[in-house]
């Protein structure tokens, strides 16, 4: 009798030899195991995949929605150099008299003159001019003095009408128009020649 045989068994139960049985796993699990196994593969490589995507792309995108939103604030830049103007005393005005009211170009004149400006000649307007002026005034000057001496002298009295010839001077005639009652006061003038040197700004694109 084996020693593995149990006390009070006989024969028929006795285990003999030097080989025993064995327990065979089941097929359908491992089966079952292996689907899973492959699933986790499949589901951490597409994940990989999905991150490395995002790591090359992702900027890109978040640098439109950034761009987009409304919220988002321009960049800043640099100011610009003020505009180039010349000064009031590089401007030589003559005061021409469009009007029936007399001593008014020279009344005119010495308020300009005050404020800095050179006076020229201070007359009646020639006769293409004479009581033909309905506006405040005409400021009559060269194409060269279109942005610089003519809106320079603008900002002396509102409503005034600018025109050119063909003039070669520097000089500007101040045509003094029916609806003309005073220059602008000083300290608006001043406010306006102030504004009107100061540099367009510049759109640049929002940064978040």
């Amino acid at each position: 009798m084996s020693m593995l045989t149990p006390p009070g068994m006989g024969g028929e139960y006795r285990i003999t030899g030097d080989k025993y049985p064995r327990m065979r796993r089941n097929r359908h699990r491992r089966i079952v195991l292996a689907v899973i196994a492959s699933a986790a593969a499949l589901g951490l490589v597409g994940y990989g995949v999905v991150q490395l995507v995002d790591v090359f792309s992702g900027d890109e995108k978040r640098g439109t929605v950034a761009a987009d939103r409304p919220d988002c604030k321009p960049a800043p830049k640099p100011s610009p150099s003020p505009k180039a103007l010349p000064k009031p005393g590089q401007i030589t005005v003559n005061v021409l008299n469009a009007t029936p009211r007399s001593g008014l170009a020279k009344k005119t004149a010495d308020e300009l003159k005050k404020r800095g400006f050179t006076i020229g000649d201070v007359a009646n307007a020639p006769k293409e001019y004479d009581k033909k002026v309905t506006a405040t005034a005409v400021l009559l000057g060269a194409k060269s003095a279109l942005e610089s001496g003519l809106p320079v002298l603008g900002t002396q009295l509102a409503g005034a009408e600018r025109k050119t010839d063909g003039r070669k001077g520097k000089e500007i005639d101040l045509i003094i128009g029916k609806a003309f009652t005073a220059l602008a006061k000083k300290e608006d003038a001043e406010k306006a020649l102030t504004k009107l040197a100061e540099p367009a700004p510049t759109p640049s694109r929002g940064h978040c």
